[in-house]
């Protein structure tokens, strides 16, 4: 299973963008990703990629793809993250919102720019994992 990467892209864009409405502006925004992350995560479909796919100008399978086990190993992550942020806001505790806010923007602003921190600690762990096994 794959996903195009412009709608990954799509996804990593919309993280980023209301991560960064809800510092600048009103944590409250961060409701938002959480609900979609966790709606994302117990059905495997996100209606931000679901939404965008309506735009493709080509088939999808006419894009580069990315492994769908992996867009949902780092949607755990953002939402976990997001959602620690939450905590951190409602609990009037700003170095946990700010840490867990400017970790997932750096790591989705990343992402945009090529490199996947998610990828890596998933690899890291697979590896041992496999170590672990053997």
């Amino acid at each position: 299973m794959s996903i195009t990467k412009p709608l990954v892209q799509l996804n990593q864009s919309f993280i980023l963008l209301t991560v960064l409405l809800g510092v600048i502006i009103n944590p409250l925004i961060l409701i938002l990703p959480f609900v979609i992350g966790v709606f994302t995560l117990v059905t495997k479909s996100n209606p931000v990629i679901l939404l965008g796919k309506r735009f493709l100008s080509k088939a999808p399978n006419e894009y580069p793809q990315e492994d769908k086990a992996q867009q949902i190993f780092n949607q755990w992550i953002a939402t976990i993250c997001i959602g620690l942020s939450l905590i951190g806001a409602f609990m009037n505790i700003a170095v946990i919102f700010y840490l867990f806010s400017v970790m997932v923007m750096i790591a989705s602003g990343l992402a945009l720019a090529g490199y996947c921190i998610g990828c890596t600690i998933r690899y890291r762990y697979m590896m041992w994992r496999y170590k672990k096994a053997s």
